[in-house]
């Protein structure tokens, strides 16, 4: 009997997946999320998401944050545009994602995950380093904003 395997929706993709990501500071403090799934499964990282067909990038993050965290923004223009390419044993690209950062406004609410985040919250630039946060969030959140170690 032929063992299958469900193919995840972003798994092994044809072409490249756009995605977005919202800058959001509170206090002096920025929204950041676990990630549940891979790619950075377990790595605290900037909120986002797949931009959908038809959406505009300021659209999809602030649907994605919105998804992802409970939070409402005002997303700006794009900050930060990085690839994540992500490949297995096999040397197959299991991920590609070509993901553009905008910054973004607080609006309302309380940091809840949701979607493909196991925890949210505001992070402040002490608490950063003690937390495993992915490369580009360590980047991006340094070189732009100044913030953390």
């Amino acid at each position: 009997m032929k063992n299958y395997i469900l193919k995840k929706r972003n798994d092994y993709p044809d072409h490249p997946r756009v995605a977005v990501g919202a800058v959001v500071f509170k206090e002096e403090r920025v929204l950041l999320v676990r990630r549940g799934q891979p790619p950075a499964e377990d790595l605290w990282a900037i909120p986002g998401g797949s931009v959908k067909i038809g959406e505009t990038l300021q659209e999809a993050a602030e649907r994605e944050i919105r998804e992802e965290t409970g939070i409402q923004i005002q997303a700006a223009k794009p900050i930060y545009t990085f690839d994540v390419i992500e490949r297995d044993a096999a040397g197959k690209v299991r991920f590609h994602y070509v993901i553009v950062d905008l910054a973004a406004d607080y609006v309302t609410g309380n940091p809840s995950p949701g979607d493909d985040a196991v925890e949210a919250r505001w992070v402040s630039a002490e608490e950063i380093s003690k937390l495993k946060v992915s490369a580009a969030t360590v980047t991006l959140l340094k070189t732009r904003f100044g913030f953390g170690n």
